[in-house]
This record gives C-alpha cells, structure tokens and sequence, in this order.
C-alpha cells in the first residue's frame, strides 16, 4: 500500500514540474479530494494490464456462446468467477426469455435458371475457431416463419426513400419478395419498410462495395468481408420496445404474465434471411427491368438492374420458439458513504458466434476495471457510492438481459441509480461517446486525462485533429481548432443503454474507441480472437483505453463529493435541437412549395397537348405554420434554472449541509424529460429528447416526438408534440430552480 502512495505522489509531482502549476480540480470535486481522486486513478491506472485484456479476449471467444447456448452458460459462469476472485460480491441473476433458432433454411432462384443458395461460412486454417460444433447457422432472428415464391425485385438499401424511388419508377414490391443491401440503416428496417409495402419476403446481403473487396482485402488475407461471410443479426422491430417480445414493459421471470407470440407488436410478419454476396451475386445477374441509379449499384461485377421479370425465387423458413433463460452477471461493492447511491456500469457477454470483438472486447475492458477496483479494495479503499458491474445476457437478438433487469427493477433504479455507463465492441482508434448532455463536462475532463495509446496525446487531442483535418470549410475548421468541449453524441439504440436512459430517464453514457479498425467480420463465424488480433487491437492497448475511460467515470461518480452534472450544457444542446427543428421546417417548407410549382408546371403542359387527358395534378400538401414559441419559451425558462443551479452547485461544493439532497435530485433530474404517454405508437420511448428513429433503427432521433412527425409530414401530431416536449423542459427547469433553492 505504501509502494502505491509513493508512486501515485511522484506521479503527481510529475505532472506538476511538467504543467509548471497544479492541476484543477476534477469537477465534482475540491480542491483536496481530487488530488486524492487522482491518486486513486493512478493506482487504478497501474493494475490494467493489455496483455491480461488480450488473454480474457482469446478465453471468453473460444468457444461459440449465443445466448441459451452451452458456451453462454459457461462464460457467464466464467465472469461470475472472475468478479468473486476480484473480491465483488456477485451473483448470476437469471430471466426465461423467448429467442428463436432456425430449424429450416431454404432460399432458391426457380427461374430464369436454378440455383441454390449455400447458406454456410467457410472454415479456414487461418481462423482456428471458425470451423467449430455449436455455431449458430447464418438467419436473422425474429423473421416470421413462411415459405414463399415470388418476383425478386432490388430495392437498394430497402430505406424509406429507395421505394419512393421504386413508385417513381412505376415498380410494385407487393406480392413480390426483395432484397436488399445491409448498411444505412439498422437491419431491422429493411424487412419492416418491404412488410409495409406488401412485400411477401426480404433477403439482405452484403454487397462487397460496403465492407467487402471494394474496400480493401478479404479475409483472411485482410479484414474484409469474403464473398462467403454473413452477418447474422436480430429483426426485431426494438423501434417498438426491444427486450423480450412476450414481456412488454415488465421482466421477463418464470411467472410473468407473456403475450401470445403472433400478438407481440415488435415482431414483423413476413419472412427474412441474410446471405453472402456469394449467394446474392446470381440472384442480382438474373435481374431485368431497369438499370439502378448510380447510387444504387454495388461492387459485383455486372450491372445492376432492379426488376422485376422473369427472375423468381423461394424463401422458406421455420423456427423452435422457445423460452431459454438469460444470465446476468451482476456484481456489488456496497458504497461506504451512499450504498442506495448505484453507479452502474455495463457490457454484454453473448455473441451471436464467438464475438472476439462484438461484445468480448467491450467485455475484456470492463473486467479489467473490475479487477483492478477490486485490488484498490483490497489496498484499503472503498467507494462511496454502490458500484454495480454488469455482464448482460441475450443484447445480440434485442437487448434482453439489460432490459428485462431494468425492467425488474424499474422503479428502484429510478430511486438509486446516478448513472449507467456502458460499452461494447472496441478496438484501435478515437474515442467515441454518447450520452446524457449534462455530463459532457464529465467526459470532457476525462478525454483530457487519459492519453491515447498510439499517438501519446489525449484522446481529446487526437479527436480533435481528426475533426480539424476532416472540416468542410475555414469556418468548421477554426471552430474545430478553438474547441474546448469534447462533445458527446445522442443516444439512438443498438446497446444496452436503450431501457436506462429511455425507458427510466437514468442518465447514461456509452464509451468505446474505434474508427482504425473497420472490417467485414460483423455477427460471422470470423469474428474470432484470430480476426481481432490482427486487425482490430493488436496490442490491446486500446482495451486499456477504453478501462481508464469508463473506469474514470465510474470512479468519479463514485466518489464525487457533489455529481459532476452541468444542465447548462444540457441547455444549449436543446437549444441547438429546436433551431434545427425550425431551420428543417422552414426548408421542408420552400422544398414542397418549389416541387408543387414543378408539378403543376408538368400538369400544365400536359393538359395544353391533345393526345392527354386533363388531369389535376397530384400536389403535396403544403407545409402548414407549425407554433415553435412553447419550445422556446421552456427554453429560456432551462436556461434561467441551469444558470441558477451551476451558481448553487458550486457554492454547496464549498460547503453545504444540503450536499446529499442535492446529489439525489441532480441525478433524478433527466426523469423530469419523461412522458408519461411514451412516444406515439411506440409507448415504451418515453424520452422526449433521444430515441431510435422509426425508420433508422440504430441511428437517434433528436426530440423524437416532433421531429418524426414533420419527416411523416403529419403537422397536428407535430403541434401536439412540440407541446409535450415544451412541458417536459419546462418541467426539467421548475424541478433544477427547486434544487438550485435547496
């Protein structure tokens, strides 16, 4: 313990002779306790090892490990055991959820020629585990069972706007199966946009323009995707609510009440398989109708046309759906001065195959941080608040274990817990984080204090060379230089953050690096310790990285004397909301009245030649004025309590009796910008500033309510919702001007 305070000092007086001053003080702290916080983080700092990263990564990929799956029990009981042997209390907590796996698989082209799909990934001699018993066969879960025959028709990346495309072109998809590109989009919108537009089927592939040869060399000689590789993945509809289907809204335990599974509103109703562009290429050569627009056409070698014809194909399909039970990891060190104070920290733990870097390599890191509490612990020191480190169960088919645990325990956590910080894949790159705005404060300092493994700067340095060598313009780029904040994104979904931040209003954060380590292993049987070794974090510093990143924030949030939240960056991210908003509206607005001149000139001259009918012409609704004033007005009113409570914040860290109040109400604050009602027609979203969008899946939508009604052109739900919105920020404002009076 001695030898720690001793080295932990000199790196202090280190850090002094360097900067010639001392440092500031931590936000969140005084003066004193960060100089302790520091030494704690340094001591922390000394017990991470790569090398340890690198030998949990090869041991927790060994083997296969989907959810229900021998392995899967096996690696939790692994993490179970690492947790006790840090000195955490632990245990598994256990949910019976329903996941599908394939029993049949059939996709056949029966004209113009026969072909039959191969559907299987390859073994290889260079990938040691890729040829192993136990690996789940290559589907999407949660397709529908059927079996089809149909026109192929090509509908890009099967988003929204390609079958605005398709109308124009005069091409029907109903009664007809497509197939569609993965990218752009999360998986689970492509068969959900064919389902709308009556499609029997949808096949998606990955076309090699996207992550395959066009992009650089395949595997195993680099780190794109081969012609016979395929991503697996879940099509739930999670834009709905992810979780388990059957069990909306409640944990799924062994005697919950369950939905009967054809009722369950996030499931799709039509059949859906993903393939290689192996198996793809000669369903796409057999097309006839037109030729796709350039931005259309992919990298295989023939043109592509969109159809349909005389192309026709088979799908079929058929699942065991059954309920198999998910294992939480779930691991305590009760907080010496606030135990019903929660910092949560999270990672899940199943793969769709052996996930080396999809989640093993988030999971390596956030072992490492747990290791390395625990030796402070055995040093002597205690956090002051309850540290919970997480291994989640089943994220991979829909975030399932995250969820059905926050569900379970929904109106505890609302009571305790300050913060989630969660994390997945990782690998060599620039620091990546999303979450709540006001910790942006709390990520700024950190990206300042932990120093990127390659480059020997901060990760705040390196990202923002990146942002200064990728601007646009002399404009983008002296904002980019003279830039202070490193500022985080919003949450969308894919990861279990969704039910924390979304469905609670627990403030949440998701770290992971990145950006150096593209390839086209996603959800394959070559998602390998071998693929990741040499392609993703060779070294495994960056797993390192990604410990003293989310191990800072969970340490300061453990241990701050006063919760770094800063609603004032909270504020101005809102305000940049609403002025994106209207700047939309108003040009959606100059758009639909400029396309309408257009068609009425078309129908003008149309009417004026003999051989046409007269015919009105077919004109958008215009664009209707739309009231932002309740919107700004809750802002100002945010502004005014933000400002009031940073000046209170800071004299109660000087010194204040009310210290504990005040740290409760600080991280209750983001339940204020709950509704009540949900999102409409997705009533589990009840988060009105982030959300996955409905037709984007993965990808956030900003102030969600409104936002989405404009895009659907739907002006009295957008009216309606920029008033809910508007209550929610004037209730955040009302709720920090009462604890800025504590």
């Amino acid at each position: 313990m001695r030898k720690f305070v001793a080295a932990g000092a000199i790196g202090v007086l280190a850090m002094i002779c360097q900067t010639g001053t001392a440092q500031k003080p931590i936000t969140g702290f005084t003066e004193k306790t960060s100089a302790d916080e520091r030494l704690i983080e340094q001591k922390f700092d000394a017990q991470l090892s790569a090398q340890r990263v690198g030998q949990t990564i090869k041991e927790l990929s060994a083997r296969p490990h989907h959810i229900g799956s021998p392995g899967g029990k096996e690696v939790a009981e692994n993490i179970l055991n690492k947790y006790k042997s840090f000195g955490w209390d632990a245990k598994i907590v256990t949910y019976q959820v329903l996941f599908p796996t394939p029993k049949t698989r059939v996709l056949e082209m029966t004209a113009p020629g026969i072909y039959k799909a191969l559907l299987k990934e390859p073994a290889l001699k260079e990938d040691g585990t890729s040829g192993q018993e136990g690996q789940l066969p290559t589907y999407n879960a949660w397709s529908a069972e059927g079996d089809v025959t149909g026109d192929l028709v090509f509908v890009n990346y099967g988003l929204p706007e390609d079958y605005e495309i398709l109308a124009k072109l005069g091409i029907d998809v109903k009664g007809k199966i497509v197939i569609a590109k993965y990218g752009r989009s999360w998986r689970g919108i492509k068969p959900k946009v064919a389902q709308e537009h009556g499609a029997l089927g949808c096949i998606i592939y990955s076309d090699p323009k996207d992550d395959g040869y066009y992009q650089g060399d395949v595997y195993p000689k680099g780190a794109f995707k081969s012609e016979y590789g395929v991503q697996r993945g879940s099509i739930m509809d999670m834009v709905i609510y992810p979780g388990d289907p059957l069990t909306p809204n409640i944990g799924a335990t062994e005697n919950a009440k369950r939905l009967d599974r054809l009722s369950a509103p996030n499931l799709l109703k039509i059949p859906v398989l993903p393939i290689s562009y192996h198996d793809a290429k000669p369903l796409l050569e057999a097309l006839e109708g037109p030729v796709a627009p350039d931005d259309w056409r992919g990298a295989l070698p023939f043109t592509y046309h969109i159809g349909p014809g005389k192309t026709k194909v088979h799908l079929k399909v058929d699942f065991d759906w059954k309920l198999t039970p998910a294992y939480d990891v779930v691991a305590m060190i009760k907080g010496s001065d606030y135990p019903d104070q929660w910092v949560i920290r999270g990672n899940h733990h199943d793969a769709w195959v052996n996930g080396a870097d999809d989640p093993i390599s988030g999971q390596a890191a956030l072992l490492e941080e747990a290791q390395a509490i625990g030796q402070l612990v055995k040093g002597g020191w205690k956090p002051k608040r309850t540290l919970v480190y997480c291994a989640w169960d089943g994220e991979e088919p829909g975030l399932l274990g995250s969820t059905e645990w926050a569900e379970d325990h929904g109106s505890e956590l609302q009571q305790k817990a300050v913060v989630y910080i969660n994390s997945d894949g990782n690998g060599r790159g620039f620091l990546g984080a999303e979450g709540s705005h006001a910790l942006e404060t709390l990520v700024t300092e950190i990206s300042k204090d932990v120093i990127d493994p390659q480059t020997k700067v901060s990760v705040f340095e390196r990202a923002k060379a990146r942002n200064e060598i990728n601007a646009k313009s002399a404009k983008d780029k002296k904002e980019a230089i003279s830039k202070s904040i490193f500022t985080i994104g919003a949450m969308g979904s894919g990861s279990d953050y969704s039910s924390f931040i979304q469905h609670l209003g627990v403030p949440s954060l998701d770290f992971g690096y990145g950006g150096e380590n593209a390839g086209g292993e996603y959800h394959s049987i070559y998602d390998s310790y071998d693929d990741y070794q040499r392609f993703k974090d060779p070294t495994f510093d960056y797993g390192v990285a990604l410990s003293k990143t989310a191990g800072r924030a969970a340490l300061r949030m453990a241990d701050a004397d006063l919760l770094p939240f800063d609603f004032r960056s909270l504020e101005k991210t809102v305000s940049d909301y609403i002025k994106d908003l209207i700047s939309k509206t108003d040009q959606l607005r100059e758009t639909t009245a400029a396309e309408n001149e257009v068609i009425k000139a078309n129908a003008y001259g149309l009417a004026n030649d003999p051989t046409e009918k007269l015919k009105a012409p077919e004109t958008k609704a215009e664009v209707p004025y739309i009231d932002f004033s309740p919107l700004q007005n809750a802002l100002a009113e945010l502004e005014k309590s933000s400002n009031e409570l940073s000046e209170a914040w800071t004299k109660a860290l000087a010194g204040s009796a009310a210290k504990e109040k005040i740290n409760k109400a600080l991280f209750q604050a983001e339940q204020q910008l709950l509704t009540t009602e949900g999102l409409p027609r997705r009533g589990w979203y009840k988060h009105t500033l982030y959300a996955p969008g409905f037709y984007t899946g993965y990808g956030v939508k900003t102030m969600p309510g409104v936002r989405e009604a404009i895009e659907q052109r739907n002006w009295k739900e957008a009216s309606e919702q920029v008033v809910i919105a508007a209550a929610a920020i004037s209730r955040l404002a009302a709720y920090l001007h009462g604890v800025a009076n504590y």
